[in-house]
């Protein structure tokens, strides 16, 4: 029984512990948020349209292998 009660007090610290670490930190505004995510959104579309370029290039690339091997 004693093993439990501790265990249940050391839980509570830790929750309690948690809640005063999160009191801390600064959480960005509104408008941070809406530029971070636009700038996300940027890059993403960015490195799929590399992705999206290099992958035409490269099939146009084995095709054009293909083609000349095979006659």
């Amino acid at each position: 029984m004693a093993e439990e009660k501790k265990v249940k007090k050391d839980h509570g610290k830790w929750f309690r512990e948690m809640r005063s670490e999160l009191m801390k930190v600064v959480w960005p505004s509104a408008k941070t948020t809406a530029k971070n995510t636009g700038t996300v959104l940027l890059c993403s579309l960015g490195v799929g349209a590399c992705i999206w370029i290099f992958d035409g290039v490269a099939v146009l690339a084995v095709k054009t292998l293909i083609g000349l091997f095979t006659h």
